[in-house]
């Protein structure tokens, strides 16, 4: 049963006019009123303000009770340990900026205040991740009654930066820097023809080429699910062939050694570009395939992005893709 909470009128000595009492947030309140007739008003607006959680059926609770629950509900879901942490952190954010003590305290305007106040601390793409993760969880707690169902927050918009991509002919220097490395070699070719992870590359196993079919199953180590056949050029097919020829009996990973950052930098410092990192080359992938006309639906297929938007914005460098549109003006004629 909930405990209902009962404003009161009342008049003082000596005093004209009439008064309301109440108790919120275990502190005693009053309002001076003019006539009893507004006071008795007031005071039926009053209860039904301090009893909107008995009425809406909204369930108030302990904050640190709230937070194990949905802790308990994110691993039913199955969601991996990192996910979890990061949405917890959020909640950890918010309890430091806002102070809930009470499920009852996560309001709309203690949310745009940790949201404001979150923003003084981080970037914006950081403040966005906080965001997602608070927004999951109002929703959480609006579906199990613990907040009202109207709470919302939004993301920030965040200018996009320009995607580190290369042309055709600096992957063709790239690849040519690290033929003295085989397994570098086939790690770079794996990355610009599949638009593979390094770390899904790292986890390719030699029974997952399916060397008469041209095709690669794969796994999405970050969100954990996988491509029964990827398909990969069969070029690359036949250097992984050849190179699978080479390993000893028994091996199972497609690649015994580890990824060196040390060959990288020597790479990438030769090729002249300090500032390229190996994810750079899933980009460049997603970059040539809009650069030759593919459409956003198959990149993002290929990609496993959740949406298209992720694709376009991320990973597709549209600069190159509106200079090939621009040049098909007749421009000489005009001249």
């Amino acid at each position: 049963m909930y405990a209902m909470r009962k404003p009161w009128i009342y008049k003082r000595k000596k005093i004209k006019g009439w008064w309301v009492g109440w108790y919120e947030g275990h502190k005693r309140k009053s309002k001076a009123l003019p006539s009893k007739t507004l006071a008795e008003h007031f005071c039926h607006i009053k209860y039904t303000q301090l009893n909107s959680d008995v009425f809406t059926g909204i369930v108030d609770i302990d904050w640190r009770q709230m937070v194990n629950q949905y802790h308990r509900a994110k691993q039913v879901e199955g969601l991996q340990a990192p996910s979890i942490y990061e949405a917890l952190l959020t909640l950890r954010h918010y309890e430091r900026l806002a102070e809930p003590s009470t499920s009852r305290n996560v309001t709309q305007q203690s949310v745009d205040e940790f949201i404001l106040e979150r923003g003084k601390e981080v970037a914006k793409n950081t403040l966005n991740k906080d965001i997602r993760n608070m927004s999951t969880f109002l929703n959480w707690a609006a579906k199990n009654r613990y907040t009202a169902s109207d709470l919302e927050v939004k993301e920030i918009k965040v200018a996009q930066k320009p995607v580190t991509s290369l042309s055709p002919r600096q992957v063709r220097d790239l690849i040519r820097l690290v033929s003295k490395y085989s397994t570098l070699r086939l790690r770079v070719l794996l990355a610009v023809t599949t638009g593979l992870r390094r770390g899904d590359i790292e986890a390719i196993r030699i029974g997952d080429v399916h060397f008469d079919r041209n095709t690669i199953t794969t796994r999405n180590r970050k969100a954990k699910k996988a491509m029964a056949e990827r398909p990969v050029p069969e070029q690359i097919t036949t250097e992984l062939s050849n190179y699978a020829a080479t390993l000893p009996d028994g091996q199972e990973l497609l690649f015994a050694d580890r990824f060196s950052p040390k060959k990288w930098e020597t790479i990438r410092r030769k090729a002249g570009l300090p500032e390229l990192k190996f994810h750079d080359l899933r980009k460049t992938f997603a970059s040539l395939l809009a650069q030759r006309g593919v459409s956003t639906a198959v990149t993002q297929r290929l990609l496993e992005h959740s949406t298209p938007q992720l694709t376009n914005d991320i990973y597709t460098n549209v600069d190159p893709v509106l200079r090939q549109a621009i040049e098909r003006l007749p421009v000489a004629e005009w001249l």
